[in-house]
Order: structure tokens, then sequence, then C-alpha cells
């Protein structure tokens, strides 16, 4: 006795079956590909809000935290430039002026260093030490501030004392920038450090934009009988010059923000001296060295003022620097000024 055996189907009927198992199989896949597009797209929407949400929220926290100096002193806290919290009377200006005096000294020296660096691993530099270049030069991020202002007060202060002072003194004293007497620690001071700790961002931020230029910019200044330099002026720099002030912007963020190294050097007294040889305060190093110290209320929310100036700063540099990139690339092309 035979069992019967179940019939495949076959011809149009299999066809027929494997065509709706694909549509199926089509279906659950654009249904998983829909949603994985809507849950990533969910996702870097919630993570753009979050950073918005966070820079929000330290304005309000700071505008919060320092509303009873607001109360008090209004707007005239950051015109003001009398700091004695024994009287309670506050006033931002010299520290505000310490900051920018100490950042603009960093910027003089730190600018050509760091474009020189840049230029000579891109352009000059043999290969071979291409690499080693590049390495000890990010190496100086790699140092925690302490050490620079360690160093500073044991070595770079007493050069400043014995030989670059007397020599500015002789040379350029007639300006007032280097008048009067040499104490080693001053906004002089911190801004060679602050040049030192930000000539790494800004050397290896420009290397990487003049790498990017195309070869194709160099080998036309050649072929139109341009000398090396003014292949690298013309051809290089001037491509990438939108993009070198991006890195200078954020060598100058560096600056206004340091902490550590400029507080063991800059001397520490809120007072407005044109030369740069005078001890100074930032807003940051007034804040490290005397929230401890604040015995009321009022003084701590000062303090607090303090940090809002400095966080209205960095806004206004931010500013100022997107608007100095569009001046440079107003009416060009996009891709042709990254």
């Amino acid at each position: 006795m035979s069992v019967a055996q179940p019939q495949q189907p076959t011809g149009p009927a299999l066809s027929g079956r494997v065509g709706a198992d694909v549509s199926v199989v089509s279906r659950r896949s654009s249904r998983a590909s829909r949603v994985a597009d809507v849950a990533f797209h969910a996702l870097v929407w919630v993570c753009a809000v979050c950073v918005v949400a966070i820079v929000g929220f330290i304005l309000l926290q700071l505008i919060k935290g320092s509303d009873l100096a607001l109360a008090k002193f209004g707007w005239k806290f950051f015109t003001g430039s009398d700091w004695d919290p024994v009287q309670g009377s506050f006033g931002a200006v010299p520290f505000i002026y310490g900051t920018l005096v100490s950042s603009l000294v960093a910027l003089v020296i730190a600018i050509p260093l760091s474009l020189g660096v840049a230029v000579f691993i891109t352009e000059m530099c043999p290969r071979w030490l291409r690499g080693i270049l590049s390495y000890l030069t990010e190496l100086l991020a790699a140092i925690p501030a302490v050490i620079y202002g360690l160093w500073a007060m044991w070595v770079l202060i007493p050069l400043i004392v014995r030989y670059l002072a007397p020599a500015l003194q002789k040379t350029l004293g007639w300006t007032g920038l280097f008048a009067g007497p040499v104490q080693g620690f001053s906004m002089f001071t911190a801004g060679i450090i602050l040049a030192i700790m930000i000539i790494p961002i800004i050397s290896s931020i420009t290397r990487e934009i003049l790498m990017a230029v195309p070869h194709q910019q160099r080998e036309a200044a050649l072929a139109l009988g341009a000398t090396r330099w003014e292949m690298i002026r013309v051809g290089v720099l001037r491509n990438a010059r939108a993009g070198i002030f991006g890195a200078i912007i954020l060598g100058l963020g560096r600056a206004l923000g340091e902490t550590m190294a400029v507080t063991m050097v800059i001397g520490n007294s809120p007072q407005i001296v044109k030369s740069l040889f005078a001890p100074a305060y930032t807003m940051a190093s007034v804040i490290a060295n005397e929230f401890s110290e604040a015995t009321d209320d009022l003084y701590t929310s000062a303090l607090i003022e303090i940090g809002l100036a400095l966080f209205v700063v960095t806004i206004l540099v931010n500013i100022l620097a997107q608007l100095l990139i569009w001046t440079v690339t107003r009416g060009t092309p996009r891709r042709a000024s990254a």
C-alpha cells in the first residue's frame, strides 16, 4: 500500500509563491528601514537640541547666580574698575582688560610661529622629519597647564628679568608698553605662556588646512613662473585664509579661558596699567583665586558675574571671527575658500 506524496508546486504556482515571499520580505525590510531612518533622525535632532540646551542652561545659571550683583550694580559692573570685597564694591573692567591684553600678546607671538611651523611642515620639511615635528608640536598641547606655570616661574621669569626686559625697554620703551619696573609676574609673561599653549592648536589646524589645498594650485603658480615663496603666499595661503582665521580664533578661545598657568604668572593684581610688565588679573584667574574665599552672597554673585562676562566676551569673539571670515570669503565659492 503506497502513501501519496504531497505534490510540490511547479511552474507558475512556484513563481507566484516566490514572488509573494519576496514581496513580504521587501515590505518588512522597507518598514524596518523607515523605522531606522525615523529613529536616527530623532536621535540627531536630540543631540543638536542638547547642545543648544546646554549653552542655554549655562547662560541661565550664570544669570541666576549673578542676580544679586546685577540688581545692585546693573550694567555698571562691566564698566567699573573698583574691586573691593570689604566695602562691597565690585567692577569687572580690570579683569576684562587683563584677559584681552594677555590674549592679544599671546596671539601676536603665536600667530607667526604657528603659521611658520605649519608652512614648513607642509611645504618645505623633508618627509622623514615631518612626522617628528608634527608629533613634537602637538605634544605641547598634552603638557598640563600647571607644568607650564612652574616652568615659567623657575625658568621664563628669570630670563625675562635679566635679558628680555632690558632689551625691550631699551628699544621699545618709548611706546610705554615696556616701561616701569620689571617684576617678572606680569601680563607679558602670561602672554608668552599662553602663546606656547595655543601654538599646537593653531599650527595643527593650519597644517591640516594647508594640506587640503589642491595640489593643482601649487603647480599652476609654479608654471606661471612664481618663486617658491610666491607659490606658498598666492597659491596656498590665499586659498586657506578663511580656515586659518578659524584656527586663530580657536587658539584665542583657549587663551581667553586658560586659568592655572596664567594665575601662576600674571601677578593677580586688579589694576589697569599700560605697561605689559605690570601685574594684572584675568577673569578666569580671579574666579579660581577668590571663589573659595567669598564670604558673602554678594561677593559670590560678583564672581559668578565675572564668569558671565567671560561667557559674553567669548560669544563676542566668536561673532567677530565669523564677521572676519565673512569679509574674507564673501563673493567666493565655499568650496574654494575651505
